[in-house]
């Protein structure tokens, strides 16, 4: 005899522990879905315990006659049956109609009678013989409870409804039958029809059997000659066409305790509601653990963590292969523990299972594709920088080059690739061709760089008058040429326009970049000095003709000065704005003004007070500051240094012009003494020589030359 275990106390308390014992040492969660819930509802003390215990050999308490009628079960018990095959679970439900209860009878009524209709696949009704045609027969509340439970809140699913008939008398079994079956349709027709089955008949929900049973108090052998009769219908219940009926939404064995669970918690906090489907409650729940379980598992994983960590230090063979191999041993080990669940519900707690395995794989998916670009990377700039230095085209060098590092990238992608997954590396591989073109447009501004930054010092330090067309048409020039190139070398190129359009402007910025750091370079002060210097040396002791110059009396040195002072002028100004955009500045004229003609547009009789200096700012007003190269304030203070360099060159001139008269007065006065004949004999420095003889000096001494020279 299996001793029952109590699911539900007389409180409403489920026995969580009990029923997981239950289910542990009996192997019930083993059993898939080969096995049967039996439960039997019934008015209290009409010999429930004591049918369910003849028939599947349980042990539930049984009235003792002798004591009286009274309640004997309360709550719900649970047995396995010894004696029935396949498993069977035997239900034993607290009886109707309690006095024990008071008030509160219906309550639990309604709750244990869902319980039974929710989890058991057949419900005994045990009910007295002679309440069969009775108005007011005792059986006629619980079965009304039955129907409005059934029509209420389950959906139409055949559940056998097995009527027990006790205490049968000499009436014929088919006459109790008919009578009861119109009894049966008489209570469902009273019964209110929800809006959602209006059309359900009884035989949408129950597939009614009827049997009778003797008295087991008068006619005992007897009972328990037919009770073995009944026995033998539960073999085996679950095949087709047996007592169990519709099973097709029984959950696997595995389930049967968070189910039973559920169903009841979910009844006894809600007096109106929906029960869930048993079948696809007890799948969500159990194919949710499982995957839970093999989620962990995966992630604790030897081979999936030496794989993470390989994947980390560089690429890795085979790496989709293995990863995909990995996760189909735990998606395999979940379909064959969940196989007996609800289709549709194992079927979505398996695409969820792959969603997150795949999330815990997709960095170290990620981290092999990122290998993958950096070393096609790497090997295209390598292989295109060979090529280039061998002095190929770069147009045929980056196509050539390109086409084969993106074989290589797509073919290492195809590897990594992990069957389970929907990712391509589509994303990836613009990132990777975005990439490539970065490598070529570094090429392509280095080498521009180069071309620009030479030619563009060279002009500056030219420094000539048309210095920023000049540097405006090398720009251009050199920058439509790496455009031009770039363009073609990237035809075929598989990534949006605008990409591709972004790297030309990046082209043409850098380029700007280029000569605006030459321009500062240029433009610092000790450069710009020393080139103010050397042109006002070249215009100052050169003529035309790039001879030099003998500070002749005739020579105006007044003139060339000022010459060379405005030629020098030119290379401040020049140098103290950018002129790439070609835009119109005062700059020249201002410096002009300021610095050439120091004597100032109004007359001095005029003036109120000191004159306003034009070149006291920071800023030239038109010229932006992003473009300004040298300020006013720095432009004056150049000049004035300048100034201070040149004013020893300048007196020297003079000093040499005003020596060259004078030895030419020498000389004259040297013909005057020694004869002409006798100065173009010796030449003018012998000539000279003779000037400085005691005789001659004398000659020169008594003489007032200067006066007359």
């Amino acid at each position: 005899m299996e001793k029952g275990m109590q699911l539900i106390d007389g409180n409403g308390k489920f026995n969580v522990e009990g029923l997981q014992d239950l289910m542990t040492t009996t192997e019930f969660a083993q059993c898939g879905l080969s096995y049967s819930v039996v439960a039997i509802i019934g008015p209290q003390s009409s010999g429930k315990s004591t049918l369910m215990n003849h028939v599947f050999g349980t042990d539930f308490k049984m009235l003792n006659a002798n004591k009286g009628r009274g309640q004997t079960t309360k709550g719900i018990w649970i047995a396995k049956s010894s004696e029935i095959e396949p498993f069977t679970i035997a239900m034993d439900l607290e009886g109707t109609d309690s006095s024990a209860r008071g008030e509160d009878n219906t309550a639990f009524e309604k709750q244990s009678t869902l319980f039974a209709l929710a989890i058991a696949d057949t419900v005994l009704v045990n009910m007295w013989c002679k309440d069969i045609g009775l108005e007011h027969a005792a059986c006629r509340p619980l079965l009304k409870l039955v129907f409005q439970v059934m029509k209420r809140l389950f959906q139409p699913r055949k559940r056998t409804l097995l009527f027990v008939i006790r205490d049968h008398t000499r009436t014929p079994l088919e006459f109790l039958e008919t009578a009861l079956r119109k009894d049966i349709e008489k209570i469902w027709a009273t019964v209110a029809e929800p809006e959602t089955h209006s059309s359900a008949a009884l035989s949408d929900y129950f597939n009614v059997e009827i049997t009778a049973l003797s008295s087991y108090e008068f006619e005992e052998d007897k009972f328990k000659d037919q009770v073995a009769h009944l026995k033998q219908r539960f073999f085996n219940s679950n095949s087709p066409r047996d007592l169990a009926a519709d099973r097709l939404e029984v959950e696997p064995a595995s389930g049967f305790s968070v189910c039973a669970e559920k169903i009841w918690k979910t009844i006894k906090d809600n007096k109106d509601l929906h029960v869930p489907d048993r079948k696809v409650m007890a799948a969500s729940v159990r194919c949710d653990e499982i995957a839970k379980e093999k989620l962990k598992q995966l992630t604790s994983d030897e081979k999936w963590l030496e794989l993470k960590e390989d994947v980390q230090a560089g690429p890795v063979p085979c790496f989709g292969a293995t990863l995909s191999s990995i996760l189909a041993t735990y998606l395999s080990q979940y379909d064959k523990e969940v196989i007996y669940f609800d289709q549709d519900v194992r079927n979505a707690k398996r695409k969820q299972l792959e969603l997150n395995a795949l999330e815990v794989v997709r960095d170290a998916y990620v981290t092999m594709l990122e290998h993958l670009s950096l070393n096609t990377r790497k090997t295209f700039k390598t292989k295109l920088e060979q090529l280039l230095n061998e002095g190929e085209g770069f147009v045929a060098s980056a196509r050539s080059c390109a086409r084969s590092c993106l074989d290589e990238f797509d073919q290492g992608c195809e590897d990594a690739a992990i069957r389970q997954s929907e990712w391509n590396a589509s994303n990836v591989r613009e990132k990777h061709t975005c990439d490539m073109l970065s490598e070529m447009m570094a090429i392509c501004e280095e080498h521009l760089t180069d071309v620009l930054a030479d030619e563009v010092q060279s002009l500056f330090e030219a420094g000539k008058t048309d210095t920023w067309l000049s540097v405006r048409n090398v720009l251009e020039s050199k920058t439509e040429n790496a455009v031009s190139e770039f363009s073609d070398a990237v035809v075929g190129f598989k990534v949006h326009r605008s990409a591709i359009d972004t790297k030309l402007e990046q082209l043409r910025e850098s380029a700007r970049n280029v000569v605006k750091r030459k321009a500062k370079e240029a433009a610092a002060a000790e450069r710009v000095l020393t080139r103010m210097k050397d042109r006002f040396k070249q215009v100052f002791n050169r003529d035309e003709t790039s001879k030099s110059r003998f500070w002749t009396r005739e020579k105006n040195i007044d003139e060339i000065e000022r010459n060379a002072l405005s030629a020098s002028l030119k290379i401040l100004s020049t140098m103290a704005a950018m002129r790439l955009d070609n835009l119109t500045d005062q700059i020249e004229h201002l410096l002009f003004s300021s610095l050439m003609d120091e004597s100032g547009d109004i007359p001095s009789s005029q003036r109120t007070g000191p004159p306003p200096d034009p070149l006291a700012s920071n800023t030239w007003g038109e010229v932006s500051p992003n473009d300004t190269l040298l300020t006013p304030v720095e432009c004056k203070s150049l000049w004035m240094e300048f100034k201070e360099v040149i004013k020893y060159k300048m007196n020297q001139a003079r000093s040499d012009q005003e020596a060259l008269r004078n030895a030419k007065r020498v000389i004259k006065i040297v013909v005057g003494v020694a004869g002409a004949a006798a100065i173009t004999a010796v030449g003018v420095p012998t000539a000279m020589k003779i000037a400085a003889r005691p005789e001659v000096a004398a000659v020169l001494k008594a003489s007032d030359w200067r006066q007359q020279y």
